[in-house]
């Protein structure tokens, strides 16, 4: 049966009249705009057409011991890892095509409600757009320093001539004093903010830190005073003490009633309990003084860690990551009885996603002290589940505790040892068995034919454009680190799949 003849078939189509009516009305601009993207298309299927016929003119097996200078291998679908556009159906993140699945929200089962952005005049200052931004972004650690309301220490922070990445060596911990120096004592860290006079907590700021703008400290103290959540708490909180036998106590897991418990706003004042010192309080609890000469330490697990030490990231006091924190359902939105691990949380918060501006990606210097110290967090928490879970491990199994036992005949002798199993990298029974498992397929295969260094290049074209106005390569290890790993993979499998230097065993 012939096909049925369509009516329509000349140019005067409604579409072709729509199409045409839609051009003869478009502004100037949106001409431009239009024609713009039209040749970057025709650019791209171009470049995709010039690949394809350059996969089918060479074969790569084995194209090592054959190589064509004529050809750019480069081209290579195997080779290129594209553009960072796959969009994840749950969270809209943006990845590379073969990055995993879960690298985001790991396949739905996570789920935050996102930062809300910067107001001005600190959205304009992070922008990397202007003289002034520019000078901030340059000092912005010293920015958050004028304002940060808890102390950072490690065992060793390194500081070199010539640093662009911020190093840690040993454990990271963050110290809170009381809410009013003791006589004689000037004010520190978040006792600045309690002194009642704008001007004398401007001069205080700047003092400790010289390379700062004392008109930008004088614009961030009155966003801080305005819209900090945990800064307005605390007054709060100081005005309702009676005396200095009394302290403020935040919850580590607490949330408002009627909320739902997924939510990240800051503690309330009916979440902070001012209670009689001497009262027994849960280990993780913040407990500050009202007038008090000694430091706590914030545990790394507590929901405000971060805005305390960050608030120029969290300018609103938004809580962090907590305990309390479950993973849902992907397909019915409810909450499960796993836990989201601190590893997923940050994974998350650190994602790019379409339609959202993350302010955290854009804060330089800043984002790179905040990823160092999350990073530590996340391998805290690994510690600690190693340490609680001894006897899932088996770790009396091991062969070193029972030499040990039997070497020594007493057991009692031993001590409470924690056993790293080989699964946690870096460990020595990680090491040693990498270096078992060189020497075994040494001996069932002979010796490596190639020794091959890959190295990382800042300067690589899928980098520069995921960066921001004015940022550079070194202001966004994260790129570099995806970039990188994909780039790693595709070399792997150019060898390894596409048999370059013929069957690789």
């Amino acid at each position: 049966m012939p096909p049925i003849r369509r009516s329509n078939l000349g140019r005067r189509t409604r579409n072709a009249i729509n199409q045409a009516n839609y051009r003869s009305n478009r502004t100037a601009q949106e001409r431009d705009d239009g024609n713009e993207r039209e040749r970057i298309r025709i650019s791209q299927t171009r470049e995709a057409r010039a690949r394809h016929s350059t996969n089918n003119r060479a074969s790569l097996n084995p194209a090592a011991f054959s190589y064509d200078v004529s050809i750019d291998y480069s081209n290579y679908q195997c080779v290129v890892i594209g553009s960072m556009n796959l969009v994840c159906s749950h969270c809209k993140a943006l990845k590379y095509k073969n990055e995993a699945n879960g690298l985001c929200c790991a396949n739905g089962k996570v789920k935050l409600i996102p930062l809300d952005p910067p107001p001005e005049p600190l959205y304009s200052l992070v922008s990397g757009i202007g003289t002034d931004s520019i000078h901030f972004l340059t000092h912005i650690q010293q920015y958050n320093n004028c304002f940060q309301m808890t102390s950072f220490g490690a065992t060793n922070v390194v500081r070199e001539n010539f640093m662009l990445t911020f190093k840690i060596q040993g454990q990271i911990y963050h110290r809170a004093g009381s809410l009013l120096p003791v006589s004689d004592s000037d004010n520190k860290f978040l006792q600045i903010y309690f002194m009642g006079n704008s001007p004398q907590e401007i001069d205080l700021r700047c003092a400790h830190n010289n390379l700062v703008k004392r008109s930008i400290v004088e614009q961030l103290q009155t966003l801080f005073h305005q819209h900090n959540q945990l800064i307005i708490l605390f007054k709060t909180a100081l005005d309702l003490m009676p005396s200095d036998n009394h302290k403020i106590v935040i919850r580590a897991d607490k949330t408002p009633a009627g909320q739902h418990t997924r939510r990240f706003n800051a503690p309330t004042i009916d979440e902070v309990a001012i209670v009689v010192v001497g009262e027994n309080l849960e280990s993780r609890d913040i407990v500050l003084h009202r007038r008090n000469d000694q430091l706590q330490r914030i545990k790394e697990t507590h929901r405000s860690y971060d805005a305390l030490q960050y608030p120029i990231i969290f300018w609103q006091g938004e809580d962090g990551y907590d305990f309390s924190i479950k993973m849902i359902n992907p397909i019915t939105g409810s909450e499960t009885i796993k836990k989201v691990s601190s590893m997923n949380y940050y994974s998350y918060r650190l994602m790019i996603r379409e339609n959202e501006d993350n302010h955290i990606l854009k804060c330089r210097r800043l984002y790179h002290k905040y990823v160092v110290d999350m990073y530590v967090k996340i391998e805290t928490e690994r510690l600690t589940f190693i340490r609680l879970n001894q006897t899932k491990l088996r770790s009396e199994e091991y062969i070193h505790l029972r030499d040990a036992i039997n070497t020594d005949g007493n057991a009692q002798n031993v001590g409470r040892m924690t056993i790293l199993p080989a699964t946690y990298i870096g460990s020595p029974r990680h090491m040693h068995e990498y270096a078992q498992d060189a020497m075994s397929y040494v001996r069932h295969y002979g010796t490596a034919d190639l020794f091959i260094t890959f190295t990382c290049n800042p300067q690589w074209i899928e980098v520069k454009p995921e960066l921001f106005p004015g940022q550079s390569p070194i202001d966004r290890h994260d790129i570099t680190a995806r970039v990188f790993r994909q780039k790693l993979k595709s070399l792997i499998n150019f060898i390894v799949k596409h048999n370059v230097f013929d069957k690789a065993k």
